[in-house]
């Protein structure tokens, strides 16, 4: 392979008394001046190339003309020459650029193969948070009616009451039992009283606002969170209301089933100041619901001591 810069040189001198003009050189240059390779090195491919055809588009007569010499064999013969050393840097150009080519082709699927390196690890990370998440739900949900377990409610009535202060809304905790939940289990089944407990989760649930929350603390037991309702009168109009949703007849099947909740009431900060405290005040209210058959209570220390 011949230098494409000393090429470029012999172009612009063919021999020791030429002058050439080259695209991109200011002025004529003599051969054997200071004027080397450098001098006359083409920046780029593009200028070289147009070099090259600049002198492959001179014909022998336009050569011997700008170069002064009479037409004589030696002559056309030096130009024969300077054009195959022409054609030879077009070979090299253009295995250099074959090279090129290829060397961004490899860097293409390199790049290629990072991208879909960058989007699996993605969709694994996705993946993994999903998973994380759908973990953290199912650890902090009831798998049968999918409402908040006992764990996630306390956590939840645990942030409230530390938020809560005289200038914070009013609030309160009521516990449900289902009065005559083992003896539908008994008669009908674990599939017939599962059925019940689903009924009577959503049936809660419509019952209360959005913001308020249900969830169930175990067996037949329903806790709910409740904050801004502003006095006992309007917490009685809630618990009435709750009762007559969950007392409304159930059709299971080919069976019409009917209980009815007993409902324990506590309030914050007067019945506990915590969530454990708060539970076990309306748990306490309504095993005395129960047992006075009144439907809710309210947490009275001086009854429940």
């Amino acid at each position: 392979m011949i230098d494409i810069a000393a090429t470029s040189t012999e172009l612009a001198c063919a021999s020791h008394d030429e002058r050439l003009l080259l695209p991109g050189v200011a002025g004529p240059v003599r051969s054997g001046s200071a004027a080397t390779a450098l001098d006359l090195a083409i920046g780029d491919w593009a200028d070289l190339l147009g070099a090259v055809r600049t002198k492959l588009r001179m014909s022998v007569s336009e050569w011997l003309t700008r170069t002064g010499e009479p037409q004589a064999p030696h002559s056309a013969g030096r130009v024969q020459i300077s054009v195959l050393e022409c054609a030879d840097a077009l070979d090299q150009l253009h295995s250099m650029l074959l090279d090129d080519l290829a060397r961004h082709r490899r860097l293409e699927l390199e790049l290629l193969d990072a991208h879909a390196a960058l989007a699996r690890v993605r969709a694994e990370l996705v993946g993994t948070r999903a998973g994380e998440r759908r973990a953290r739900h199912l650890a902090q949900h009831d798998s049968l009616t999918l409402l908040p377990n006992r764990d996630c409610f306390c956590e939840r009535l645990d942030r409230e009451v530390a938020d809560a202060s005289p200038a914070h809304r009013p609030l309160a905790v009521l516990y449900l039992d289902l009065d005559g939940f083992k003896r539908v289990n008994d008669a009908h089944g674990h599939d017939a009283g599962d059925e019940l407990l689903k009924i009577v989760s959503v049936r809660l649930t419509r019952a209360l606002r959005g913001e308020d929350m249900v969830g169930r603390l175990g067996g037949d037991e329903f806790g709910c969170l409740m904050a801004g309702i502003p006095d006992r009168e309007h917490l009685s109009q809630l618990a009435c209301k709750l009762l007559d949703s969950v007392s409304a007849p159930v059709r299971i099947g080919k069976l019409r089933l009917t209980v009815r909740p007993s409902i324990g009431i506590a309030l914050c900060p007067a019945d506990g100041t915590s969530a454990e405290a708060l539970i076990k005040s309306a748990d306490a209210a309504m095993y005395r619901a129960k047992r006075s058959r009144t439907g809710y209570a309210f947490f009275d220390q001086d009854v429940e001591g």
